[in-house]
């Protein structure tokens, strides 16, 4: 069976989808972008995931395609068109299609919208199968990185030299300070050597993430102590424990950094606490 896509108001064979050269996505990457776990069938975190996708077109003034109620029911027909129940859900903004100029379109032109679905594995049960490792590398995005919009190509850079380097994620730092930001494609926590729960407090110099919100508001309502505090890449590398979180890879521990064992180079306690954690979380979604 052929995959469904949902392009500019139609459902098609992704195959067969198609969008003009001339939309502003294409050529500046002028758009907003959210991806959403889809777990058996139900939509994790929607409001959270639909929230951020308003703020982002609202702080690059593009309109909404159609209310965020009609666009939680494309998310879930473009689901069950494809027969999905362990999924990802991409939505994809753009400025719309005008003549190429820098500048916004004089003539407002429709916003553009295209939905994909793409099955994975179903969700994780044993953390010890579920680790990585991570690089760490300078971060070399622009000052607005809590805007998920489509311009990824140094996060693209990032993961590449990850790939290469035979690492799951790169962590990105600031070349001034020193100070972690978080992951290419993720949000970064460490256990530090004095055993404290940390990861960096939110700015414009990181993507407030989903799954990080969702994850400390179930360590709120547990009562579990943690910092939101930046930490040096010193201290992630003497870190009792490391872990990124995100739409994609959950609750994932680290087990080394830059070619070093994290702590002893094995799942800690704590990351094992949080992966049941966000496991409830999931599938008390669902």
């Amino acid at each position: 069976m052929s995959r469904i896509a949902y392009v500019n108001g139609r459902y098609c064979d992704q195959r067969l989808a198609e969008v003009n050269i001339e939309d502003r996505g294409y050529q500046f990457g002028d758009g907003i972008y959210e991806v959403v776990h889809l777990y058996r069938g139900k939509l994790v975190d929607a409001d959270r995931h639909l929230g951020r996708l308003e703020r982002s077109l609202k702080a690059i003034r593009l309109p909404s395609p159609m209310p965020m109620a009609a666009l939680r029911l494309v998310l879930r027909e473009v689901a069950l068109r494809n027969r999905i129940t362990e999924g990802l859900i991409y939505m994809q903004v753009t400025r719309g299609v005008a003549p190429r100029d820098h500048a916004f379109p004089k003539t407002p032109v429709p916003p553009a919208l295209v939905v994909t679905c793409k099955r994975i594995p179903a969700y994780p049960t044993n953390i010890d199968n579920w680790t990585g490792t991570a690089i760490t590398l300078p971060d070399l995005r622009w000052a607005r990185v809590d805007i998920k919009t489509t311009n990824l190509l140094p996060n693209v850079l990032a993961r590449q030299l990850a790939r290469e380097a035979g690492a799951t994620e790169a962590i990105l730092y600031d070349k001034k300070t020193g100070m972690v930001r978080e992951g290419a494609a993720t949000n970064f926590w460490i256990v530090d050597a004095d055993g404290v729960l940390r990861t960096r407090h939110l700015d414009h110099s990181v993507l407030p993430g989903c799954t990080r919100d969702a994850l400390i508001a179930e360590l709120k309502a547990d009562g579990i102590a943690f910092l939101e505090k930046e930490f040096t890449v010193a201290e992630a590398r003497n870190a009792r424990e490391a872990f990124i979180t995100s739409a994609t890879s959950f609750v994932k521990p680290m087990v080394k950094l830059d070619g070093a064992p994290v702590g002893d180079g094995l799942v800690g306690p704590v990351s094992r606490a949080l992966f049941d954690l966000f496991a409830r979380h999931v599938k008390g979604n669902a």
